[in-house]
């Protein structure tokens, strides 16, 4: 593959991509095909945005919560899980 993008160039693969794009698609469907691309590229970066804020929001739930009344909540539980299995 080197070898051959070596005696074709970089230029020319670009160009024959676009002629195959250009076949595939047509010239009509391409402003269709990148409204399409740039709606679903701004639907991408929102979900980040939100994932983003999500974590960081759970983030700071959590170090709101103070260590020893999370310890003492997991002995609790793990008291009720033993009642529960004997």
């Amino acid at each position: 593959m080197k070898l051959l993008l070596f005696v074709i160039g970089t230029e020319w693969i670009v160009v024959l991509v676009v002629a195959a794009i250009l076949l595939l698609f047509g010239g009509s469907k391409l402003p269709q095909l990148a409204k399409a691309l740039g709606q679903s590229k701004k639907a991408f970066r929102e979900g980040l945005d939100e994932s983003e804020r999500d974590s960081s929001s759970s983030r700071n739930k959590l170090d709101a919560i103070d260590d020893e009344a999370l310890f003492e909540e997991a002995r609790r539980r793990a008291a009720q899980q033993k009642k529960i299995e004997s």
